[in-house]
């Protein structure tokens, strides 16, 4: 059935009150079984397997896979499997449930391959197992109680898309067609009324039998597309087809569409590739990709939404990186081989590319921007923050409050939140040094950049945590430049604490959407996280440690990268050793490789650009508050496009036009064919894309991990350069500019 929403304009004008009552009459599913101990299970066990997976894909290429849609259609195939040999199938409530605790221990590996790790190779010894887990589980924690203060503005009152969780809450209401209504006013004693299948709303039953078709179909091509690019599962299809043997090298599609093209040209005499102030397109990362989750995230965003990344993205990349080269204020990736000893360089000889310009120059721009218009939202509205902490002191308040019964506790973050970063401060400091009131300064900032955060995720389900954490790992080093553990802890902790709060929201959003009680979401991601801790700790010190061996003189690092890439941890503790080494001196601005940089890191005009984007962030959102959000931009979304890969930001415009193209083509043809999918289906066929293309890759994943595909030293040799072709072009691009994946 389809699934109950508000309109534009009712997000606009209705009070949060009003919203939380048409919420409890229309979409609460009472006590509809949710939590149960098979979900719980099914949870923890799917979540254990998606975070080793994370470990391994993430350790390799430096991002990790979308786990929420592949946890919600496994656990429906499993069950309905069962359901054929006498038991019974879980219902959709139960199956949100399993999503809520897969994507926990599915995302909480990111410190295992970045601070953490980062850290131990700058100490070169191996953090204590114990030590890694209980720090992971506790930061996570901290995470869950800093993120239900906000439940209520992203979720309840602005109704924010949170992409990724809407694709799961319309994978699960196509899966379960005949599920009972929600809604108090479709309850018996607190439970919805099953419909007997002769009284069925054989419609409703039909039009969803077609939404899973067309998610299946999107799904499987998204899949197949994502097979015919991954050299792992090409790598073993032409082994074991016979393939190999008359081939020398992995036959696969292009990930990089234009990239291709811009060679094939050259190779034969035409150099066409567009450039921009002298710039090659690809060097500033403007290329067309293959990365279909982007198409369907797109599809789901909407093109107001992605308009305002388009525009971040061409004033980032587009505009001012090439004119800061020009001026001589990005330096080229190799710039120390082909400087002379004058501190010029043959411009014909400059690399750059998308990363590389984010990190020296346009991610203080955009995360100027993100700050900016997240604090300006928030204050905006301080009344629905303020209301949910003081609401519990007051009787009249609470009486108020229809939610009361099923929203989590805040006397619970009142609470837990003093108490975890008591102990966290502590564990800091115990184990890693870190002066105590260092962490305890480290707790606003984690607030404000988990706000941030979270505003990005609600946005595109892209957590940009791996641009934020550069901003504390700089201002704590500063407070302490030779102590790596301050900035690398410190940033780890606000990262993990966003990254868990951020989705955990993106958990709550199918829950809201189909009915489900927060406060047991809640519980389902604690049991993630444990689930996630268990499963990942283990086998971090089986694939990274486990051929380590320090007696013959051999580094943790060396150890750790020799099968495995850690472009993370890499960078993060590049990082560190940059902050280390800042020289003492004093000097507010030093020249560095010919650029003046504030304490040697910012360039001067990167400072000015923060302060331009600030402004301009402002006037957008005051823009957006007077006029009830019809105002077209987005502050947070121009930031991001700046943070993001421009190819990430040019695929979800163009799943953006493409799915509003179809839907203005069809939304006056009720009944059609064209109708039925683009417009009824069009979250499902969304879904599907990002479905399928997720499976795909975990598949893929394995594979790579676990198979011995080479059949000769031809085949194995040439597999084994494509797929570090591939891991480099991914680590080009995908990586926010520490290291951390930004998704």
């Amino acid at each position: 059935m389809a699934l109950p929403q508000l309109n534009d304009e009712q997000v606009r004008t209705m009070s949060r009150e009003e919203k939380d009552r048409w919420w409890l009459e229309n979409v609460f599913r009472g006590n509809m079984p949710q939590l149960t101990l098979r979900a719980a299970l099914t949870g923890f066990l799917l979540g254990g397997v998606l975070s080793a997976t994370n470990l391994y894909v993430g350790a390799k290429t430096g991002w990790t896979l979308g786990v929420g849609v592949t946890s919600v259609i496994l656990s429906f195939v499993i069950f309905r499997t069962f359901a054929r040999i006498g038991f019974k199938d879980l219902t959709i409530l139960e199956n949100n449930a399993v999503q809520s605790i897969a994507t926990a221990a599915g995302y909480m590996t990111g410190p295992l391959i970045s601070a953490l790790m980062a850290y131990m190779f700058i100490e070169n010894k191996a953090m204590p197992a114990f030590q890694m887990m209980v720090w992971n589980i506790l930061a996570s924690i901290l995470g869950v109680l800093v993120a239900f203060p906000m439940k209520r503005r992203f979720i309840n009152d602005e109704q924010q898309p949170f992409p990724e969780g809407r694709a799961a809450a319309v994978v699960m209401d196509s899966l379960y067609p005949d599920a009972p209504a929600g809604g108090t006013k479709n309850m018996v004693d607190g439970m919805p009324v099953e419909r007997p299948a002769s009284a069925a709303d054989s419609e409703g039953t039909q039009a969803g039998m077609f939404k899973a078709k067309a998610l299946a179909i999107a799904a499987g091509g998204a899949a197949l597309i994502h097979a015919m690019l991954a050299t792992g599962i090409m790598g073993l299809l032409q082994i074991k087809t016979g393939m190999a043997r008359h081939m020398g090298e992995v036959l696969h599609l292009p990930e990089r569409l234009t990239t291709t093209f811009w060679e094939w040209m050259a190779t034969r005499g035409f150099d066409i590739m567009p450039r921009l102030g002298g710039i090659p397109a690809e060097h500033l990362g403007l290329r067309l990709g293959l990365e279909l989750t982007m198409f369907g995230a797109g599809g789901l965003m909407g093109l107001r939404l992605t308009n305002s990344l388009m525009i971040g993205m061409t004033m980032g990349f587009g505009v001012l990186a090439p004119i800061m080269i020009g001026a001589g204020e990005i330096n080229p990736k190799n710039y120390k081989a082909i400087v002379d000893a004058a501190g010029a360089f043959d411009p014909t000889k400059a690399i750059y590319d998308e990363r590389h310009i984010m990190n020296n120059w346009t991610l203080w721009l955009g995360v100027s921007m993100m700050v900016t218009a997240s604090m300006v939202g928030l204050f905006a509205k301080p009344k629905i923050l303020i209301s949910a902490f003081t609401g519990m002191f007051s009787k009249r308040a609470a009486g108020n409050d229809c939610l009361r019964e099923v929203e989590f506790p805040l006397w619970i973050t009142l609470v837990g939140v003093p108490v975890m970063v008591g102990i966290t401060v502590w564990m800091n400091w115990a184990w890693f040094g870190v002066d105590p009131w260092l962490g305890l300064l480290s707790i606003p900032l984690i607030i404000i950049l988990t706000l941030i955060a979270a505003n990005a995720t609600a946005l595109t389900s892209i957590t940009p945590t791996g641009s934020l954490s550069k901003i504390t790992q700089f201002t704590f080093g500063a407070a302490n430049p030779t102590h790596a553990g301050t900035n690398l802890i410190t940033a780890g902790m606000t990262t993990e604490v966003a990254s868990n709060a951020s989705n955990l929201l993106m958990d709550i959003k199918p829950g809201y959407m189909l009915g489900a009680k927060p406060r047991q979401q809640a519980w389902g991601h604690i049991i993630g996280i444990v689930a996630g801790a268990l499963a990942s700790t283990p086998l971090f010190f089986i694939l990274f440690l486990s051929q380590w061996h320090p007696e013959t003189g051999q580094t943790l690092r060396d150890a750790a990268t020799e099968k495995f890439a850690m472009i993370g941890a890499v960078q993060w503790s590049a990082i560190a050793e940059v902050i280390r080494g800042m020289a003492s001196d004093g000097e507010t601005i030093r020249r560095v490789d010919g650029i003046d940089k504030l304490w040697g890191v910012m360039p001067v005009s990167a400072a000015w650009g923060m302060m331009w984007g600030a402004i301009a962030a402002l006037v957008i959102e005051v823009l957006r508050i007077v006029t009830k959000n019809k105002f077209p931009l987005s502050g947070v979304g121009i930031g991001l496009g700046i943070v993001l890969p421009p190819e990430y930001t040019i695929m979800m415009w163009i799943g953006s036009a493409f799915f509003a193209f179809m839907e203005g083509r069809y939304h006056k043809r009720l009944g059609t064919f064209g109708y039925k999918l683009w417009v009824d289906g069009k979250e499902a066929v969304c879904a599907g894309i990002i479905a399928g293309w997720a499976l795909l890759g975990v598949f893929n994943g394995v594979v790579e991990a676990f198979s011995t595909l080479p059949a000769n030293e031809k085949q194995a040799a040439a597999m084994e350069a494509a797929a570090e072709k591939e891991a480099q072009s991914e680590r080009d691009t995908i990586l926010g500019p520490d290291g951390v994946p930004v998704k």
